[in-house]
C-alpha cells in the first residue's frame, strides 16, 4: 500500500509539473512566435491525405489562428488508397472547417500524378512546380509542411518535404516566404501526449504550439471528421499521441 501511495504522490506531483510548465509555455511563447512568424501572414499548409491537417498539424493551425494568420490549404491527393477518395474530400472539407480553414482556401489535387500510395515515389519536380504555382497565385508568405522524416515515415510525406526544400536551396520561393516543418520524433515521445512537453520544450529550436484544453477538444473534434479513417489504432492515437496536442517546427 505505501509503494501505491508514493507512486500516486510522484505521478501527481509530475502531472502538476508538466501544466505548470504547459501553462508556463503558453504565457511566454506567444510574443516569441508572434516575433518569428509575423502577425497576420498568408500561410500554406501543405500535406500528403486527407486526415494528416488534424492529426498532425491541428496544434499549429490552431496556434497561427491565434496569431490571426490566414491559413489555406494544399492537399496533394484525395487519399484514394482504398478507394474512398470522394469521402475522404468531404471528411477533409469538414474537418477543415472545425479548424477555421473555409472551403475556399482548401485545394485538393486529385489525379495520376501523385496517389495516394506509400510505394509510389512522387515525382519531385512536378510536386515542386505544383506547389510554387500554388504559393505564388495566392501570395503565400509561410509554408508549413513535413520534415525529412514526414513524422509517420510515408513516403508521400517525405516527397513534400524533399519538393519544399528543393525550392528553398535553389532559392525559388518569393522574396520573404519562409518554410517551417515538422520535426518528427522518436517513436517513445510520439505517444507521451503533454507528458512529451519537457522534452518538447528543451528540443525545439525554432517554433512549438501548445493547445489549450479548449483546442485539444476542437482538434479531436477535427478528427473525428474523418470517420472513414478511424479505425481502433488511430483511436487510440489520437489520445495519446503528441501531435494531437503538441507541435515543434523548424525554419528551413
Amino acid at each position: 500500500m505505501e509503494v501505491v501511495g508514493l507512486l500516486c504522490v510522484v505521478a501527481a506531483v509530475l502531472a502538476w509539473g508538466v501544466l505548470w510548465v504547459w501553462d508556463s509555455a503558453e504565457r511566454t511563447a506567444t510574443p516569441e512566435r508572434a516575433g518569428l512568424l509575423g502577425v497576420g501572414s498568408r500561410t500554406l499548409l501543405v500535406i500528403a491525405h486527407p486526415d494528416d491537417e488534424a492529426m498532425f498539424f491541428a496544434p499549429t493551425v490552431l496556434g497561427l489562428a491565434r496569431l490571426k494568420h490566414r491559413v489555406s490549404l494544399l492537399c496533394f491527393s484525395a487519399g484514394n488508397y482504398y478507394n474512398q477518395g470522394e469521402i475522404r474530400k468531404k471528411e477533409l472539407l469538414q474537418s477543415c472547417d472545425v479548424l477555421g480553414i473555409p472551403p475556399s482556401r482548401v485545394m485538393i489535387i486529385d489525379n495520376r500524378d501523385f496517389p495516394d500510395d506509400p510505394g509510389v515515389q512522387w515525382d519531385t519536380e512536378q510536386v515542386a512546380r505544383t506547389l510554387l504555382q500554388h504559393v505564388e497565385a495566392n501570395g503565400i508568405g509561410l509554408v508549413v509542411t513535413f520534415d525529412a522524416g514526414g513524422v509517420s515515415g510515408h513516403s508521400n510525406h517525405i516527397a513534400l518535404h524533399t519538393a519544399v526544400r528543393a525550392l528553398h536551396s535553389e532559392g525559388k520561393f518569393p522574396k520573404g516566404c519562409s518554410v517551417l516543418t515538422l520535426q518528427s520524433v522518436h517513436v517513445l515521445r510520439k505517444y507521451l501526449s503533454l507528458l512529451d512537453l519537457p522534452c518538447s520544450l528543451l528540443h525545439t529550436q525554432d517554433v512549438l504550439f501548445v493547445l489549450t484544453s479548449e483546442e485539444a477538444a476542437q482538434a479531436k473534434k477535427a478528427m473525428s471528421c474523418h470517420q472513414s479513417q478511424l479505425l481502433w489504432f488511430r483511436r487510440l492515437y489520437v489520445l495519446f499521441s503528441r501531435y494531437m496536442r503538441i507541435n515543434s517546427l523548424d525554419f528551413l
